[in-house]
């Protein structure tokens, strides 16, 4: 019972009972002329048997037997049969009436309004009474027929009638229902349906892209409706990304006004000996000044550009991994044998649904990390990148020889300004490349860390779009 009124509840359910109503309504505007005209036709048909009768009376010249009167009344299912001709009005049918007649209608004038209420009045009337009946004779038979006749057959004949009529009605309004109901259904509430889905998938992970609504309706109103959804979520991304940064930045004021005053005055203190002192040690002092100037400037960039927050949404498109990773090793200059070898365990075939640029970045990232790492110790070492897939999703792993990420920076890894593991950095770069992947639907994470080395590991989903309903047949 919850479930049928919480049915009804439902925006389908309601336009289900609206078009019943409707279609009920205009089948009740229908049926009420219906009646009215039956009742007209009845009698007239009574009419014109009952005339039928009176001129076979009249062809024999009033010498039918009582019987063979009686018969015909019977057969015209009447008393008494009166005609109007050359202005002579005549009994030609009689038989004795039952009771006093109850009421006269008089079919020569009546229009609509008076047949509909008169067609009424006899539906709802209980009783089974005598009742005068007025009209013109068919075929020019005279002037005026007169008829008296019971109104229990018109009663009868009339709700049986209005029977067929209602049953009719319902099936028609069933059907035309149930019609409506579908093609509302398919045109605007499985639309609308959609459209919630995308707002609350969105909810759950607003940076992740393929929540973001295509518009697909073609009705113009669901159509605008989808449009302003997709422009609202990726305004609001950005605005969440740049507030979620700024958020952060904030927190890092004092540690990045800490680390510049540190550096600054370090500089201003090598600047001090090279404007008072002609020392020859002022060649060597020279480069320690660019240098702390320089590792100042690239911090102010690194938070600057953090601050902006002007990551696109990524364009998710499909593409082959091992290209994409020889293109990078290139890049980094570790195609050739060195210190640090890259070893690449990716299947040519393997392909995956992501943004080239952004996987590019995130990937490289994580290699100048890794790459950093083993240059630190001063020995040699190996970074592996290997991937692979599952049903669910694509997963690429970057590991290292290294050293392992100190205890501090684990427990803050993906954080800006807080989880960066060598001397001067900012944090930037793993907190960038999370975000990167959060925003194809995927996640970032840290497998291990020790002294074998660091193992990073990407997860990318298969599913398009994670607000679509498995179970939803429409």
């Amino acid at each position: 019972m919850a479930a049928f009124w919480r049915f009804f509840s439902t925006l389908s359910g309601r336009f289900l009972l609206l078009t019943v109503a409707f279609v009920m309504l205009a089948e009740v505007l229908i049926f009420v002329p219906s009646i009215a005209r039956y009742r007209a036709d009845f009698l007239l048909m009574r009419l014109k048997e009952a005339q039928i009768a009176a001129l076979s009376q009249l062809a024999a010249d009033n010498s039918v037997s009582p019987d063979l009167e009686a018969e015909l009344l019977k057969n015209a299912e009447v008393y008494n049969v009166v005609l109007r001709r050359n202005d002579v009005r005549q009994l030609v049918l009689s038989s004795p009436i039952p009771s006093p007649i109850a009421a006269t209608y008089d079919l020569r004038e009546a229009g609509p309004v008076q047949l509909i209420r008169d067609a009424m009045a006899a539906l709802w009337d209980p009783t089974d009474q005598v009742i005068r009946v007025i009209g013109n004779p068919v075929q020019s038979g005279g002037t005026l027929i007169e008829i008296t006749m019971q109104s229990g057959p018109l009663k009868t004949g009339m709700v049986e009638y209005g029977l067929r009529i209602l049953a009719l009605s319902a099936l028609i309004s069933a059907v035309t229902a149930v019609l409506l109901f579908i093609a509302v259904r398919r045109l605007l509430v499985v639309p609308i349906r959609r459209v919630v889905r995308h707002m609350q998938a969105y909810a759950e992970a607003p940076e992740d892209v393929r929540r973001f609504i295509t518009p697909e309706a073609r009705v113009v109103e669901l159509r605008v409706a989808e449009e302003a959804l997709q422009s609202l979520q990726t305004q609001l991304t950005a605005a969440l990304r740049q507030k979620e940064r700024l958020a952060q930045l904030g927190s890092a004021v004092a540690k990045i006004s800490h680390d510049l005053r540190n550096i600054l005055t370090t500089a201003q203190l090598f600047a001090d000996r090279i404007e008072g002192s002609a020392d020859p040690t002022v060649a060597r002092a020279a480069p320690k000044l660019v240098g702390s100037i320089s590792r100042a400037a690239n911090l102010c960039e690194a938070t600057l550009a953090f601050g902006k927050a002007e990551e696109m949404p990524p364009r998710l498109t499909r593409l082959a991994l091992r290209p994409l990773v020889e293109d990078l090793a290139e890049g980094e200059g570790l195609a050739a044998p060195g210190a640090v070898t890259l070893l690449i365990d990716v299947a040519p075939s393997l392909t995956l649904r992501a943004d080239g640029e952004q996987l590019h970045r995130v990937l490289t990232n994580l290699v100048r990390n890794a790459r950093q790492a083993i240059e630190a110790t001063g020995l040699p070492g190996t970074i592996e990148i290997s991937a692979g897939e599952s049903d669910a999703d694509w997963w690429i792993r970057v590991g290292d020889s290294g050293p392992g990420l100190p205890p501090k920076a684990r427990d803050h890894l993906f954080a800006a300004f807080q989880g960066g593991a060598r001397q001067g950095g900012t944090g930037l770069g793993l907190a960038i490349s999370a975000e990167l992947i959060r925003g194809h639907g995927g996640r970032l994470e840290l497998l291990k860390s020790d002294e074998e080395g660091t193992e990073f590991l990407i997860r990318l989903p298969k599913a398009a779009d994670p607000s679509a309903d498995p179970t939803h047949a429409d």
